[in-house]
Order: structure tokens, then sequence, then C-alpha cells
């Protein structure tokens, strides 16, 4: 296949690549996006395949590809057949991670292999050893605080860190340009990998739970832009393209976390996400005999009046897998007469987006959700606003507490509401590791229990009622 045929291909792809991502801008259309990305990428591997001649390589190097095929193939449709909603965050840490490795390895054997290598090529190699590996690491930590294998979810920090953290980056840049100036030192580019991969690790570490959706879509630019280093290597167009497009829209969407988050890019760039916890008041002190519990016919019977209710979805949702069950009870307050939407904060759950997905899972009308900035005027408006495993993007100290872990990040300002239900199992803290003064507030209203549970009990009461 001659270079001209193969960069049609590439060019043809690339637009795939656009449609694809356009298409995944909105629910209705994101099915037909995923299928534009996923041609497309089957175009690309198809021409790259063809112009490396590699059909005609025998049974020996088709073989060996099949086989990485079949395998990877059948690990990533196991995951993708197995993997619990609740668990997406994790699924995609985990991919930003094997992207970045893939160009270390992938980048490097070709720089190895390399008889008379191009400063080109030494330069991208070092970019995508750097930036792969730190993708990598961090990823796989990011993966380890999500699943809580080994490390806490809050965020990790130890005297002098940021110093250690750039000392680190800086000697990963330092072996880098000695690899320029000196392509024949082959044996550094391990070096820099081990640097980076340190970097990686101390970059992720301080980032607590909270801050995880910020951390997850900077790895995801991260690992495009690794791939467009190693495309440089490999003198692939599309590779170029599309690390380029992956890296881009991956930081568009850290800058959109960021606002969301009150967070500064520059602490996001450099491991420091979210000003440091302070001593603040202590459980006992918000929640001692304020709280009030609710049963099912109590908090059935603030829908007798109710004209307009917002339910606000949260991590805990995705735990119990109510939406489907939160469907069934919007449907039965709107065939009693009562509006209902839902309110979706930005970065509610582990991951951008996560309960969108979750919603739309559910068949739940996209119509119907409201963003933060949308639904929060109109909280004031609202009879009843119920709380389903939610707790950091509701919890009013953001406003309130210069000193908290999450202060200055805009929230639902839910407490506006006439009355506030919240479904919780417990008084437990979020992510941030944090009291909420919301759930001891005057008009609050605490339904303990499994989300899915305390649902079907809701609904089963206001059919009783």
């Amino acid at each position: 296949m001659d270079s001209a045929l193969t960069n049609l291909a590439y060019l043809a792809a690339s637009v795939l690549f656009i449609l694809g991502i356009k298409g995944l801008t909105h629910p209705r259309t994101a099915v037909r996006g995923n299928l534009y990305g996923a041609t497309g990428m089957l175009l690309a591997i198809i021409a790259t395949l063809a112009s490396r001649e590699v059909f005609g390589a025998g049974v020996q190097g088709i073989g060996v590809i099949l086989a990485g095929v079949v395998i990877g193939g059948g690990i990533g449709a196991t995951l993708a057949l197995k993997i619990q909603m609740t668990a997406m965050p994790q699924m995609v840490a985990l991919l930003n991670g094997f992207g970045g490795g893939a160009s270390v390895f992938v980048a490097g054997a070709v720089f190895l292999d390399a008889t008379d290598p191009t400063t080109r090529m030494t330069v991208s190699t070092v970019v995508s050893g750097i930036i792969g590996s730190v993708t990598f690491f961090g990823s796989l930590v990011a993966f380890d605080k999500l699943q809580g294998l080994v490390l806490p979810g809050k965020p990790i920090h130890f005297a002098g860190q940021q110093f250690v953290s750039l000392l680190i980056g800086l000697g990963a840049l330092g072996v880098g340009v000695m690899i320029v100036t000196d392509p024949t030192a082959t044996n550094l580019y391990w070096v820099v990998v081990a640097l980076a991969s340190i970097a990686g690790v101390l970059l992720t570490i301080p980032v607590g739970g909270a801050d995880m959706p910020v951390a997850i879509a900077l790895l995801n630019s991260y690992s495009g832009l690794a791939a467009a280093s190693t495309g440089f290597v490999l003198d692939n167009n599309a590779l170029i393209i599309t690390g380029s497009l992956v890296g881009a829209s991956g930081l568009i969407l850290t800058r959109i976390m960021c606002k969301a988050m009150n967070r500064s890019v520059t602490n996001v760039l450099t491991g420091a996400i979210g000003p440091k916890a302070e001593a603040g008041a202590s459980a006992d002190e918000v929640y001692g005999g304020r709280v009030k519990s609710a049963s099912p016919e109590e908090v059935a019977m603030l829908f007798d009046m109710a004209r307009r209710v917002v339910i606000v979805p949260g991590y805990g949702l995705a735990v119990s897998q109510a939406q489907h069950s939160v469907r069934d009870l919007a449907n039965l307050l709107e065939s009693q007469g009562t509006e209902v939407e839902f309110a979706i904060h930005p970065v509610a759950g582990r991951m951008p987006g996560h309960m969108n997905v979750l919603l739309a899972e559910a068949n739940i009308p996209y119509d119907k959700l409201r963003e933060m900035d949308e639904i929060n005027p109109t909280f004031a408006q609202t009879d009843v606003a119920i709380v389903i495993g939610a707790n950091d993007v509701v919890n009013p100290v953001a406003n309130t507490d210069p000193s908290s872990p999450i202060a200055g990040m805009p929230i639902l300002e839910v407490d506006k509401a006439r009355t506030v239900v919240v479904i919780k199992r417990s008084l437990n803290p979020g992510f941030a590791g944090i009291p909420n003064p919301l759930f001891a507030a005057d008009n609050t209203l605490m339904f303990f229990g499994d989300g899915k549970k305390a649902v079907l009990d809701l609904i089963s009461a206001i059919k009783e009622a």
C-alpha cells in the first residue's frame, strides 16, 4: 500500500475520530459517536498494517499480530462485560495507564532498534518516555486509590514533597537532554523511564478522592500526548492526529473540571490539588442532637403537596445501582402531577459525567437533567430536594469554611430547598473526609439505608398513602 493511499486512509480515520468525539457530547448521539471512533481506529490499524506490508510477512509475522489482537481483544471484551458501572472510573484510569505504558515501550523499542536515529526521533522518544511513564504509574496510583487496595483515598503528603517531585522531574529532563545530545547512550532511556515513573507516583498520591475526577481527566490528556509523541517516533500521522485529539480534549476537560471544583490548573499539573485540610469541627460537634431521621411513610407525606421535586444523584446511587428505581420514583411522582428534575454536579461520582451515564442507562430523558449553574437558582422554588448518596457536592462548608478541603468548590445549593431528604447509609463523610452540616440542618430529614432499597421503600409508601 503506497504512502498516498495510507495517508488518505489516515485522513478518513481522523475525520471519523472527530465525528466520534462530537457524537459523544450528547447522550442521543453517543452510541453513534462510539461507532464512528471504533470504525476510524479499525481503518487506521488496517492501513498501518498494509503500509508496513505485514500481510506479506508470512505466517509467523501475521500470527504474532493476530495473537496479540485476540488476547488483547479478549481481555478488553471480558472487562467490558463484567465491569460494574461503579467501577468505571477505575477502568478509565487503567485504560489511561495502558495507553501511556504502550507508548513507552513502542517508542523505546523503535529507538533502541534504530541504527541512526534522527534528532526528531530522539526528542520524541524522550518525550514519550517521560509522559508515558508518568501516565502509567500515575494511573496505577489512581486505580489503587479508587479501588481501595493499598493506598488510602485521602491525600498523601510528606515534608518537601513538591521539592522532591521537582528534583526528580528535572532529573528526568536532564537525562533526556543527555540522550538527545548522544543518541548512542540508549541505556539512559530506561533511566528516564524510571525517574518519570517515580514522578508519576509522587504527582498522584497527593490527590484525594474528592479531586480524583480532575486527576483522571489530566491522565487521559497525558495518555494522548504520549501517543502523539510516539506517532512522531514511528512517523505515523494517524497516531499523531489521534493522540493530539485525545490530549487536547483531555486538557479542555481538565480545565472544565478545575473550574467546577475551584482548583488551579497549575496545582493539578504539579500534584498539589486543593488546599490542605485543617482541623475543623468534628462530626459530634456538627451532628450532635440535631440530625432528624425519617421513615419512608414520613418522607412520602412530603410529596402530597409538592409541586416541584429535584433529585440529586451521587456516588451512593451508583454503588447501590439505584438508577432504575430512581426512574420509577420520578415517573410515579410525575403521574401525580409533580414536576421532577435531576440536578447534576459536574464531578459527582468518581469521574466526569458519571451521573449522566448512570441516568442515561436507566433511560431517564436527557432534558430532565439540569447542570449546576442552571439548577442552583431554582432550589429556592423547590418543594423537596432528594439527595441520593451525594455528600461533598452538596456540602455548604465549601462556601463557608476557607480552610476546608473543598473550600471554594461550587456545590449544588440544595440547602435552599424548602425540605431536603438525604438518602444515605450513615453519617460517614465523603471523599473529602469532613462532616456535612446539611445533614443537621433544620430543613433536612435523613432517610438512612441502602440507596436502592430506600427508594423502593419510598415508592411503596407513596403508593400506599
